[in-house]
């Protein structure tokens, strides 16, 4: 302390940096010598333990069984209401349904009129079931197909910038690409395979 108050701040700064050293350095080789390269903290290491099955093999796959079972029998009988997907189109995640509208900020290649395929569907959902994709169902699994409405333009959108006293000024007039997406079907293959 004595030492920091002759040589001023830069002194004291100087001797905070040479007892981090000297405390990190301990540290270190402290954590070394214990063997584990991570610390156990809740990040490295889930608070959860491992999922331990509570059913045997044969359990398992027989209730499997039954869930792929009764999922195909509503598919087949067509008894599972009105579906849901959540699809990923122009950078978002999308939960739409028959009929529905989406409007986003871009435009695709097709004109207005025609009908597109949304390829990339991550969950289909009903009443009853829910099929997830890890990360997409398949192609042959799910169709959703949209028509384009509309292609257009977003309204101004005003960026102002400004610096008082500084005599700057800056306005920026922003409008965005938008489309306009009409959900027309979802269809479920007849059977899981």
């Amino acid at each position: 302390v004595k030492m920091a108050a002759r040589c001023g701040s830069s002194g004291l700064w100087r001797t905070c940096r040479v007892i981090n050293r000297l405390i990190l350095g301990s540290v270190r080789t402290q954590s070394s010598v214990s063997g584990e390269l991570v610390p156990q903290t809740s990040l490295s290491r889930p608070p959860w333990s491992d999922q331990v099955s509570h059913f045997s093999e044969a359990e398992e796959q027989k209730r499997h069984s039954v869930v792929v079972r009764t999922v195909n029998q509503l598919l087949q009988d067509r008894d599972y209401g009105r579906l849901f997907v959540v699809v990923h189109f122009a950078g978002r995640q999308w939960k739409v349904t028959d009929q529905d509208l989406i409007l986003f900020e871009n435009h695709v290649q097709a004109e207005c009129g025609d009908r597109i395929r949304l390829e990339k569907v991550l969950l289909v959902g009903a009443e009853n079931f829910t099929l997830v994709g890890r990360p997409l169902l398949g192609k042959d699994l799910v169709r959703v197909e949209a028509t384009v409405i509309e292609k257009t333009e977003s309204w101004p959108k005003v960026h102002m910038e400004f610096h008082k006293r500084r005599s700057f000024h800056r306005k920026k007039i922003l409008i965005q690409p938008q489309t306009v997406l009409r959900i027309n079907s979802i269809d479920l293959a007849p059977r899981l395979t």
